[in-house]
């Protein structure tokens, strides 16, 4: 097994990979990937809140104080 970044491709354009911009095969690639985080498109799936649950106000939480 090779390590992480050596072999196969860019998971943005599916060029090869290079190690200075691993797992990506250049930093285009490394910012599309991050744009693509910092705009919502990717997400990680998980349960749907609880009516009521959310955010706390850190003014209010008794454990933040």
């Amino acid at each position: 097994m090779s390590p992480p970044g050596e072999g196969g491709s860019c998971p943005i354009c599916s060029k090869p990979r290079d190690t200075k911009f691993r797992p990506f095969c250049s930093k285009r690639c490394a910012d599309l990937d991050l744009g693509r985080w910092l705009r919502g498109d990717y997400a990680i799936p998980g349960a749907p809140p609880s009516p009521g649950e959310g955010l706390s106000d850190p003014d209010e939480d008794p454990e933040l104080n």
